[in-house]
């Protein structure tokens, strides 16, 4: 796994990290987790007991802890056969922030939430600390689109902070040591670099759904989750692979894509920023509509017979502008051809070669007259869109248990005929199953199409990562 990332944050006096970043009304400059900072005046939890009670999500409540600044710490007790707690930090009512400690978790967390370094150990035990920010050098202020002023200081190299004002009120402080840090309050975001650079942009949110997403410089990069945690990789051309998922380990983490400055959320929204153009915008669903579904586009083509037994449909590939050619034959088994906008194939599935986990394609019922195409855009627990094969004609089904047989050989499995299956007609797969298949192998992701689109000119890129590793 990769080292954590190395950064000293702060967030608002005033309010705070919200749980939603970029809706929740009165939030301000607020980052992620921090190594414990210099601080002052130690504040004692008084610890304030209100009963323990049990939540489905949250664990069992095991006291409330008032924290000095007006702060206070929900502590929960989780885990089963490896007990953990975790605190989340509030002000007024405002939910700032989550700490973890024990178990698989360090064994003491620190991050700072207005202006108090707050510290939950492995026994549950919570403390605040005020944060004192000293040394550095202060090179210049700036004004933020908000209105924010932020001052920014040169600690040492690869080290700047910069403390944020409100109407002359302290309202955060980001801290960035080596990598770069952000900031979000109520839509607007602020990026300070170790080298004392910044960005400062408002909006260019896309949603928390995983997919396949275009920037506006045209970079393409990919949302998954894994764990619970959300993470972000770039499709590289070049290569034709994903350069593997960096997950978000705290609030928000900055990720540097082309040209593009990428701020992902805990919950999955990411906003992206391209320094010095004039067109900006949110990243787009690529190839895919919202939530996973294809986009509109061509149905499923006429069931055509090219012999006594073999017929060949058309089908649209989950991948916008692909297709799927199906060939259902009595003795070779069904074929599926994946094909670019120019009809190019890109992989082809038959009975001897029923899955190409890293194209997410496979064939069920490879070795039966009545056999189901699987394809989707991601690995893990993406469950399949089944498509049926085209129907063999009338009288093709028997003798079918014989040729299955034959071609299988040795394999050791079990043909079986079944009944017919209606074929597909209408829209992208009508008569298909929606359904998932049972499958062991753990990928990263998996996907379509990139390099054949890049030959038809539209800039995609295969996604094969079976060998990507995933990055936190």
């Amino acid at each position: 796994m990769r080292t954590a990332l190395r950064t000293a944050l702060a967030t608002a006096l005033v309010a705070g990290v919200v749980a939603t970043p970029v809706l929740a009304a009165g939030s301000a400059f607020a980052a992620g987790t921090t190594p414990a900072p210099t601080a002052t005046a130690t504040a004692t939890a008084a610890a304030a007991e209100v009963g323990v009670g049990a939540g489905a999500s949250e664990g069992t409540l095991v006291r409330t802890v008032q924290l000095a600044g007006g702060l206070s710490a929900k502590v929960y007790a989780k885990g089963d056969q490896h007990p953990y707690y975790t605190a989340t930090v509030l002000k007024g009512g405002t939910v700032l922030g989550e700490l973890k400690a024990g178990a698989g978790y360090p064994p003491k967390e620190t991050k700072v939430f207005g202006g108090y370094a707050v510290t939950l150990d492995s026994e549950g035990n919570v403390t605040a600390a005020a944060v004192q920010h000293t040394g550095g050098t202060l090179v210049r202020t700036q004004t933020l689109i908000g209105g924010t002023i932020a001052k920014i200081y040169k600690v040492k190299e690869q080290n700047y902070r910069a403390e944020l004002f409100r109407d002359g009120h302290p309202v955060g402080v980001l801290e960035a040591i080596t990598r770069s840090v952000a900031g979000q309050d109520n839509g607007e975001f602020f990026v300070l670099n170790p080298d004392g650079t910044t960005y400062n942009w408002v909006g260019n949110i896309a949603p928390g759904t995983p997919g396949i997403y275009r920037l506006v410089d045209g970079t393409v990069v990919e949302l998954g989750k894994k764990d619970g945690a959300f993470g972000l990789q770039k499709i590289d051309p070049a290569t034709d692979k994903g350069s593997g998922y960096i997950y978000v380990h705290g609030a928000r983490k900055v990720y540097f894509f082309g040209k593009a400055v990428v701020v992902l959320e805990q919950d999955g929204q990411f906003s992206a920023y391209v320094p010095g153009s004039a067109k900006q915008a949110a990243p787009k669903p690529y190839g895919m509509g919202g939530g996973g579904q294809p986009t509109s586009g061509p149905t499923a083509g006429p069931v055509v017979t090219l012999g006594k037994c073999t017929v060949r449909q058309d089908i649209p590939s989950v991948f916008a502008l692909l297709t799927v050619t199906l060939t259902n034959d009595l003795e070779k088994g069904p074929k599926a051809v994946l094909k670019d906008e120019a009809g190019k194939p890109i992989v082809t599935l038959d009975r001897a070669h029923s899955a190409d986990r890293g194209q997410g394609l496979t064939i069920k019922g490879a070795n039966t007259t009545t056999p189901q195409l699987g394809q989707r855009t991601q690995g893990g627990d993406t469950p399949y869109r089944w498509t049926a094969f085209p129907k063999l004609p009338k009288g093709c089904e028997k003798g079918a248990a014989v040729a299955a047989s034959a071609s299988a050989g040795n394999t050791g499995i079990t043909t079986n005929t079944g009944q017919t299956s209606v074929i597909p007609r209408g829209g992208v797969a009508a008569g298909a199953e929606f359904a998932a298949e049972g499958d062991s192998t753990a990928l990263i992701a998996s996907g379509v199409g990139a390099a054949s689109l890049a030959a038809a000119g539209l800039g995609f890129v295969v996604l094969r990562r079976r060998a990507a590793a995933a990055r936190a």
